[in-house]
């Protein structure tokens, strides 16, 4: 735990793609990197598969009628080691800023094996944490894999101070929040989707997706005493036009559907800072991590206020791989992507 706690200017993108083309939105990070550097921001978030779609078609017509679409996105999908997340890493040591970007990340194993990923990128260019979501949510289950608890990590940084983050649904995964927690986390970065329909506008009990979001970040950060952030994708004109061209009944839904917000979380639950909603815009906050501690006082569940004689947790944080080889001959390695 560093002695001086800092204070933090964080930039939350509320903004859409551009939709389904990997080249063009990596250019739109880069901008957007730029941007929020130069407005002073320590950090800059992108929302839940910003690179290059979170595909929302699953909800909208029968998975019979959308086979080309999984096809271009993982067509689209990237590499964690790929050029295009090497661009990001060069903007973010040429602006001197970190940067935390949803992505749908490609399998060296698979060409039909995406996963809804994040990647936490340092302001010298390096990779801090790569995160996979651990389950898809809803329908999602159609276009992704699970993830694992390797990026189950909470990076310990003197700029950003402690800061860890989680994909949608996951920010309700009262385990997965408990392992960041138990990791000292000061700064939660929370990443979303621009819209998420569950059930026809005129029926009752539909999703509401900026009520879900602020109140499980809140939650978490109540419970964390920790400042957090919420950034939302953005549903554009191109992004419902396609859409609605392929399939002119789901216009029904996107013309009347909930989008998302992006806003900020301190330590006691409540919203502080920028909130964008229903357009595209950065939201800013400007965050003093010294805040985290008064709070500790009151509820410290990673500490005075946790039984550890009770209660026991345990987390495999290995990365899941689709086979171990092994071999009886000595000197033998386990064979690279290349070599396979």
């Amino acid at each position: 735990m560093p002695a001086h706690l800092p204070k933090v200017r964080v930039a939350a993108c509320n903004v859409a793609p551009v939709f389904l083309d990997t080249a063009k939105t990596v250019q739109k990070v880069i901008s957007l990197i730029t941007e929020a550097a130069a407005n002073k921001a320590d950090l800059v978030v992108f929302p839940e598969t910003f690179i290059p779609a979170f595909p929302v078609w699953s909800a909208l017509s029968s998975p019979l009628e959308n086979h080309d679409l999984f096809c271009t996105l993982a067509e689209q999908a990237i590499f964690i080691d790929g050029p295009e997340i090497a661009l990001i890493r060069e903007a973010c040591r040429r602006n001197n800023i970190f940067a935390f970007v949803g992505i749908n990340e490609r399998s060296h194993a698979s060409i039909g094996c995406i996963w809804n990923a994040s990647v936490l990128i340092g302001d010298d260019g390096s990779i801090l944490n790569h995160h996979r979501k651990l389950v898809p949510t809803f329908y999602e289950k159609l276009t992704w894999s699970p993830g694992d608890g390797a990026g189950l990590h909470v990076s310990d940084t003197k700029r950003l101070g402690r800061i860890g983050g989680l994909i949608c649904g996951e920010n309700g995964n009262s385990l997965a929040r408990y392992a960041l927690m138990a990791q000292g986390e000061q700064l939660h970065v929370s990443l979303w989707p621009p819209l998420f329909p569950t059930r026809k506008p005129d029926d009752a009990g539909n999703f509401d997706l900026v009520a879900a979001t602020r109140i499980r970040v809140a939650a978490h950060c109540f419970e964390g005493k920790c400042f957090g952030i919420i950034c939302s994708s953005f549903m554009d004109q191109e992004m419902r036009d396609f859409l609605v061209a392929r399939d002119p009944r789901s216009a029904e839904i996107l013309d009347r559907v909930q989008l998302g917000a992006s806003l900020f979380i301190d330590p006691m639950g409540n919203q502080i800072g920028d909130e964008v909603r229903g357009k595209e815009g950065i939201a800013y906050c400007d965050m003093d991590l010294s805040k985290c501690i008064e709070p500790k006082q009151f509820h410290d569940f990673v500490g005075g206020y946790q039984r550890f004689d009770i209660f026991k947790v345990e987390i495999n944080r290995d990365r899941l791989e689709p086979v171990t080889w092994t071999s009886r001959k000595s000197g033998c390695s386990t064979p690279s992507y290349q070599e396979l």
